[in-house]
C-alpha cells in the first residue's frame, strides 16, 4: 500500500470519527480498560471515536497490576470521578459516556456535572438513594466489606467468588477464561463508599436526582445479574421521575454482570449506542 493512499485513509477516518462523535467508556471495578476491548473495536467500526481511560491507578496492563497492585490501594470514588471529569472536559464537544458497574455510577455523577451529550449506565452500582440490597449482592461484595480493614487495601476476588459475582451465567471453564483475561486487584475504598453511601450525607456517590439540565440516561440491565440485579437497577432508575430529563430502561434476559463480555454481548452494545444516538442532541 503506498503512502498518500495511507494518508488519505487515514484522513478519512479520522473525518469520520469526527463527524460521529467520541464514545467515552468507563470500566468497572475488579477490571481495567481491557473489559471494553470488544466494544471499542465495535464502536470504532461504526466510525466513532472510542476512549477508554482508566481509572487512577489501573492504567497498566492486567498481567502487572496482578503482580504488583501499587497505585490501586487507596483510590476513592471522587478521584475517579475527576480524573473521567478532566477527560471529558478536553474534549472538543461532549461525548457520548457508557459505563459498566461501578463505571455506571461515575456516569451518573457526570451527568449530574452536566458533563456528556448522553450518558449510559450498564449494570449500574448504586448510588445513594438506593435501597434494596439483594442477598446476592451482599455475598459478592463480602469478600472485600465482610473485612473492615480491607478499607484501603487492592483487593482481588478468587477466581471462584469472581464466578459467583460476574460470571455466574458462564461455565467454570469460560468464567476461568475470562478471569485470566480481565481480573485485577479492585480499590476496596471504592466499594465501601458504595455500600454505605446512604448513611453518609457527603456521600461520593450523592446524586441530584429532580435535575432538570442532566442529558438523557438510560440504564441497563442484565437479568441474571448477582451483583447488581434488575432490582437495584430499576430502584435507582425510578430515583430519576421527578426529573424532566429523559431516563429510560432496558433489561436483557440472561445476562450476568459480564454482560459486557459474554457471547451475545454485540446486541447490548448495538441497543446503547441506537439509543445513544437517538438521544443524542444534534451535533454535540
Amino acid at each position: 500500500m503506498n503512502r498518500t493512499f495511507l494518508h488519505w485513509r487515514v484522513l478519512i477516518s479520522e473525518s469520520y470519527a469526527d463527524e460521529a462523535g467520541t464514545i467515552v467508556l468507563i470500566h468497572g471495578l475488579w477490571v481495567n480498560p481491557r473489559s471494553w476491548e470488544g466494544w471499542k473495536h465495535h464502536y470504532e467500526a461504526r466510525g466513532y471515536r472510542v476512549i477508554t481511560p482508566a481509572w487512577p491507578g489501573l492504567d497498566r496492563e492486567v498481567e502487572e497490576l496482578r503482580r504488583d497492585p501499587t497505585g490501586i490501594a487507596g483510590v476513592g470514588l471522587r478521584e475517579v470521578v475527576d480524573r473521567y471529569e478532566g477527560v471529558i472536559r478536553d474534549l472538543d464537544r461532549p461525548p457520548i459516556i457508557m459505563g459498566h458497574s461501578f463505571g455506571g455510577a461515575v456516569v451518573q455523577i457526570l451527568l449530574d456535572r452536566g458533563l456528556g451529550g448522553v450518558g449510559v449506565a450498564i449494570d449500574s452500582a448504586a448510588v445513594k438513594g438506593v435501597l434494596p440490597l439483594p442477598l446476592s449482592t451482599l455475598k459478592s461484595a463480602w469478600p472485600v466489606l465482610g473485612n473492615p480493614a480491607n478499607r484501603n487495601k487492592a483487593i482481588p476476588l478468587t477466581p471462584r467468588q469472581f464466578h459467583y459475582a460476574v460470571t455466574n451465567t458462564l461455565t467454570e471453564s469460560q468464567s476461568a477464561a475470562h478471569y485470566e483475561r480481565y481480573a485485577v486487584p479492585g480499590s476496596a475504598r471504592v466499594l465501601f463508599q458504595g455500600a454505605f453511601a446512604n448513611f453518609n450525607p457527603r456521600a461520593a456517590t450523592r446524586i441530584n436526582f429532580r435535575n432538570r439540565r442532566r442529558a438523557p440516561l438510560l440504564f441497563i440491565a442484565g437479568q441474571a445479574d448477582h451483583i447488581v440485579p434488575p432490582k437495584v437497577n430499576k430502584a435507582n432508575w425510578r430515583l430519576y421521575r421527578k426529573s424532566p430529563a429523559i431516563t429510560d430502561y432496558q433489561e436483557f434476559p440472561g445476562r450476568s454482570h459480564f454482560i459486557i463480555g459474554q457471547d451475545g454481548w454485540q446486541e447490548v452494545a448495538d441497543y446503547a449506542l441506537n439509543w445513544a444516538e437517538e438521544h443524542i442532541p444534534a451535533r454535540v
